[in-house]
């Protein structure tokens, strides 16, 4: 029979993977307390939570909850990266904290949408704009276009202005 922490600790994995977008697996071997504590307040401000659990009931729980298989990552020391709604800036936030610490944090890849992810592929998310970003270009857009319409629609009256004006001036001359 499972000890009560056991079945305490799955239940909390599965409460975080019902309540959140996705999770990163990283590899934290080797990280200090202060890089450890300066990822997890990084990690916050991107609306992420870093925690560690055993491999074991990661995989109960993932597993509990119908969700992709992860067996060929939970190997060794391993933290969970738990995102809320945005996988990229969680993404970012690992990509650029395991560059600054030259290779001690590595990225073994995670469940992003109900779906596997490689480590390759937590890279290229990374890459991508926030929603944050994409929300701004798409207003951009939408501005753009909605000041061009209004340019030619000005345009179109004025022109209709002007050719009224000439053809009153050619008659009252």
């Amino acid at each position: 029979m499972p000890k009560q922490y056991k079945i305490d600790a799955v239940a909390e994995i599965e409460s975080k993977i019902e309540s959140n977008a996705g999770v990163y697996v990283v590899s934290y071997n080797g990280l200090t307390v202060l890089q450890a504590q300066e990822l997890r307040k990084q990690l916050r401000e991107a609306g992420a939570q870093m925690k560690v659990y055993k491999n074991n009931l990661v995989r109960i729980a993932l597993e509990n909850k119908e969700q992709p298989n992860l067996d060929e990552m939970l190997v060794g020391p391993l933290a969970y990266v738990f995102f809320e709604e945005e996988p990229v800036s969680a993404a970012k936030v690992l990509k650029e904290f395991a560059k600054k610490s030259k290779g001690v944090l590595e990225i073994k890849g995670g469940i992003s949408d109900g779906q596997a992810v490689t480590a390759a592929e937590v890279d290229a998310i990374a890459e991508l704009p926030s929603k944050d970003q994409l929300l701004g270009q798409i207003a951009g857009l939408i501005n753009g276009f909605a000041r061009d319409i209004a340019v030619c629609v000005n345009g179109v009256s004025s022109g209709l202005a002007r050719t009224v004006q000439q053809i009153s001036e050619q008659k009252a001359a």
